[in-house]
């Protein structure tokens, strides 16, 4: 069985060429011409939006015609192909992936919804890869994933509201009263629709990535070994202080550190940091 994800799952390319995992690239539409967010640095895609101000590019998922034509290349050799996407509440990826699949009629496609995005959507693409090593059944695999779906937490807070603002993603009344107020807002995404929600409101970062580790207290206890992904646009100081605060608050089995991608960086500017999380029982044992 062969791996599709898309560029929103914030995977490092090094994990997913060592596994094998195709990848649809989405796209951001800079006023001089489209980039594959593939092809661009987190650090040179934050250079040009903040240099774009007060403008903001806008980004595009990729057609039912690129899914159709990567879908017919990954099943010439007669192998299953499992596509897992980001959440359809918050993307219509996952739409022009099954449009595309349907040009195709093969019996070969599985589409599977992460109801995420990031650090969530990626636990889900990297147990599939591992499973599929490990000659698990598509049956064995999908059970799994819907377990990790509904065990993964993915909780972030914003340095600043304007990006959100600037992209249309709330009111500019709500935006600048929020800016004004300092107002830090804790989103995670709900798993009953796969949509943003808001968790929390604080004045200070600090206070939000507090109130971020309380959060996850509350759902898995301090004694529930943990995979911990810190995700950061271009916050490293904050994302260095929520992973130190976790590791406190948390029974923590594994901790990384990553960039999102610059396709999530769109909607929420250089200053975002936030955490994946899930129980490392749901990810061990599965190569």
């Amino acid at each position: 069985m062969k791996i599709l994800t898309d560029s929103a799952s914030d995977m490092p390319l090094e994990e997913r060429q060592r596994l094998g995992i195709a990848i649809a690239p989405l796209f951001i539409q800079f006023p001089e011409g489209e980039v594959n967010s593939e092809d661009i640095s987190a650090d040179d895609f934050y250079n040009r939006l903040e240099a774009m101000r007060p403008q903001i590019p806008t980004t595009a998922q990729p057609s039912a015609g690129i899914f159709a034509e990567m879908y017919r290349k990954l099943t010439e050799t007669g192998e299953d192909v499992l596509l897992v996407h980001i959440s359809s509440g918050l993307s219509g990826t996952i739409q022009s992936a099954r449009v595309g699949a349907e040009q195709v009629s093969n019996s070969l496609i599985h589409l599977v919804d992460t109801m995420t995005l990031s650090g969530g959507e990626r636990f889900q693409v990297l147990a599939a890869a591992l499973m599929e090593r490990a000659g698990r059944s598509r049956e064995f695999i999908l059970e799994r994933l819907d377990k990790i779906r509904a065990s993964t937490e993915l909780i972030y807070t914003l340095e600043t509201l304007e990006y959100l603002a600037r992209g249309g993603r709330i009111g500019r009344v709500q935006a600048l009263a929020g800016m004004l107020l300092r107002i830090k807002p804790i989103i995670n995404v709900d798993k009953s629709d796969g949509k943003y929600s808001t968790v929390g409101k604080e004045r200070t970062i600090q206070r939000a990535i507090e109130t971020i580790g309380d959060h996850l207290v509350n759902l898995y206890g301090n004694t529930t070994p943990m995979w911990i992904t810190v995700l950061h646009g271009r916050f490293a100081e904050q994302a260095d202080r929520m992973a130190e605060l976790l590791q406190q608050k948390l029974q923590v089995g594994k901790l990384e550190i990553l960039r999102i991608s610059p396709v999530l960086g769109v909607h929420t500017g250089p200053g975002i940091v936030g955490v994946a999380a899930v129980p490392m029982s749901l990810m061990e044992g599965l190569e």
